[in-house]
């Protein structure tokens, strides 16, 4: 079981003069869900190397247990300091893919076409797909098939509109992941702020929120063993 997890290499909050990038309990969590279950991981990134991390997702408040089990794991800070480049990712290598959140994902991966290639591959080849928070809005861009929008029809979530508000960010990420879920058709179901939700439709799955994530690594690998 092989299973590859890409992250953001952006690293800026719109020009707020902040910094972003991937949420670490979206990451940490699903990771050591895969690991424990025996799976070969490999990360990857549009740049390669260390991707940034949100600074926020390492105040006290966020930490959970895999947070501080990453932290305390060199072999794993190690692996993620040295992620592979998108271009050097051949979709025929693994079994599976998953993306966590935070805010940067919408800006470079949601538009980069190495990823949004990738995504289409997997699923057209049978193969699960999940998708953390804000990482859904990499999704915008995929197409089925038939062309159509890859959301359209489906059953998904990802940060809901209220929970951006929360975060007072909604006047500056690019989009809102809930609006453009529906916009391009998709079935958008939600739980209440912050609590765990994941939605499935056939291969892909989608969580709503950090305290969704390692829900949706443990429905990707229920879709693996299927």
């Amino acid at each position: 079981m092989k299973i590859l997890m890409v992250l953001t290499s952006h690293d800026r909050l719109g020009d707020t003069g902040r910094k972003t990038g991937f949420w670490l309990e979206e990451f940490a969590a699903p990771y050591y869900v895969f690991r424990d279950a025996g799976a070969t991981l490999v990360l990857a990134s549009p740049a390669g190397g260390q991707p940034p991390l949100d600074p926020k997702s390492s105040d006290p408040d966020a930490q959970t247990d895999a947070t501080r089990r990453f932290d305390a794991d060199a072999e794993a800070r190690d692996a993620l300091a040295q992620t592979v480049p998108l271009a050097r990712i051949d979709a025929a290598d693994f079994d599976a893919v998953f993306y966590p959140g935070g805010h940067g994902p919408l800006w470079d991966l949601a538009e980069d076409r190495r990823s949004i290639a990738l995504i289409e591959t997997m699923l057209a080849g049978g193969k699960p797909v999940a998708l953390v928070c804000h990482a859904p809005g990499v999704l915008r861009h995929a197409k089925a098939a038939d062309g159509r929008p890859l959301v359209a029809g489906r059953h998904v979530t990802g940060f809901s509109d209220t929970e951006e508000r929360a975060v007072e960010l909604t006047k500056v990420v690019p989009f809102l992941v809930e609006d453009e879920l529906k916009r391009l058709g998709g079935h958008y179901t939600r739980s209440p702020d912050w609590a765990v939700h994941v939605a499935h439709d056939g291969m892909l799955i989608t969580g709503q929120n950090p305290a969704s994530s390692e829900a949706a690594a443990q429905a990707l690998l229920s879709a693996l063993e299927r």
